[in-house]
């Protein structure tokens, strides 16, 4: 499993503000109609989580795109620091705690990776905000900060989802 440098968290924060911003209808819109305006952050959410349990995946196809996505991350990340801000490359910031997937977890990754392609394939206006929270979520899955934390329950969630799901059909 690759874990998250500071250029790879840097990467990660910056398309969470560049979505966040892009998002933001200002205090009035949201005053007037916060449900319309929160409801336009869920595919983006949504994908942020998938983005976070994907790069918890640690084996097969999906494991291995996920790593190759958080490697380039990594290295676009540490790049940017070192020409832009003069910043140290490869440090690693890594959750103090790892909770992998069980095999249902991962079944339910696996669904999840069929649900985010035909998303991206059927709703055309959710295209950018699904891309832009699965290259945040697996930017900041395995950090030692609070997204990284926020990675446990998701683990938690879908391996206890895969439990209860194939529990009854097995």
């Amino acid at each position: 499993m690759i874990w998250a440098t500071l250029g790879g968290v840097t990467i990660g924060l910056a398309v969470l503000i560049r979505h966040l911003i892009d998002w933001y209808p200002g205090v009035k819109a949201l005053k007037k109609d916060p449900a319309k305006h929160a409801a336009g952050l869920a595919p983006f959410l949504l994908a942020w989580a998938y983005g976070a349990l994907g790069v918890l995946t640690v084996g097969g196809l999906i494991g291995a795109a996920f790593d190759a996505a958080l490697w380039a991350t990594n290295w676009l990340g540490d790049v940017a620091l070192v020409w832009g801000v003069d910043g140290t490359v490869g440090t690693v910031s890594r959750a103090p705690v790892y909770l992998p997937l069980t095999p249902t977890g991962a079944c339910v990754v696996l669904l999840l990776t069929v649900a985010f392609f035909t998303a991206l394939k059927k709703k055309e206006s959710w295209r950018t905000s699904l891309k832009r929270g699965v290259w945040s979520g697996l930017g900041l899955g395995t950090s030692a900060g609070i997204a990284g934390f926020a990675a446990v329950p998701l683990a938690q969630a879908a391996n206890w989802a895969g439990e209860t799901l194939y529990g009854v059909v097995l």
